[in-house]
């Protein structure tokens, strides 16, 4: 476990969360037993839109039961969420230089129905790496350690909390002259704004 980098499946994840991968040469472990946790990336996704920061959430099926490993966590597709989110994709990017240079390749995640959450996260992890150009292994925990080693960033990349990458490279955002930059929203902003060049940035 220690030579992985330890990461939960998260929805769109962070620009932070590729930087790590990018940082340290490692297979990715992703944590499948971990109890699913509440208002998190696992669920949630930030862009950067006219009116500035908005969150993408994906509504989850909740059971009964309080503690659901996250690989048993399945999407609630009562709402229609998938064309909320991809209209508004379409809106906060449409204008980027390089969103229809992917947009067919997000597209399908917001046509077809993946029953789980964490199914429907590792397949646009591989989606964003391969934009990426970042040739990682994945793997999966094959039980709940609380113990992760040195390169567990179960925790340490959350909405709530302040980022671990401290001084994160600017590039250019379509709101930008609104807002400022905004540091860590999702790395689609990245490749929607920058394309084959997302690397360098991170």
């Amino acid at each position: 476990m220690e030579s992985s980098l330890l990461f939960p499946a998260f929805y769109l994840p962070p620009v932070t969360y590729f930087h790590k991968i990018k940082e340290y040469d490692k297979s990715i472990l992703l944590e499948r037993f971990e109890h699913y946790p509440k208002q998190t990336y696992r669920t949630r996704a930030k862009i950067a839109t006219a009116n500035g920061v908005l969150d993408l959430i994906i509504p989850i099926l909740h059971g009964r039961k309080e503690r659901v490993p996250v690989k048993d966590i399945r999407i609630n597709y009562e709402h229609d969420w998938q064309r909320l989110h991809w209209l508004s994709l379409q809106t906060a990017y449409r204008s980027s230089a390089y969103f229809e240079y992917y947009e067919d390749d997000f597209r399908v995640f917001y046509e077809k129905k993946i029953d789980f959450l964490f199914d429907f996260n590792v397949q646009q992890l591989e989606l964003i790496l391969k934009c990426l150009k970042l040739s990682r292994d994945i793997s999966f925990t094959e039980e709940y350690k609380k113990e992760g080693g040195g390169y567990d960033y179960r925790e340490s990349i959350h909405p709530k909390k302040a980022s671990i990458w401290s001084t994160p490279k600017t590039y250019y955002q379509v709101f930008e002259d609104r807002h400022g930059f905004i540091p860590d929203l999702s790395i689609i902003d990245l490749l929607f704004n920058q394309g084959p060049q997302s690397k360098n940035f991170l």
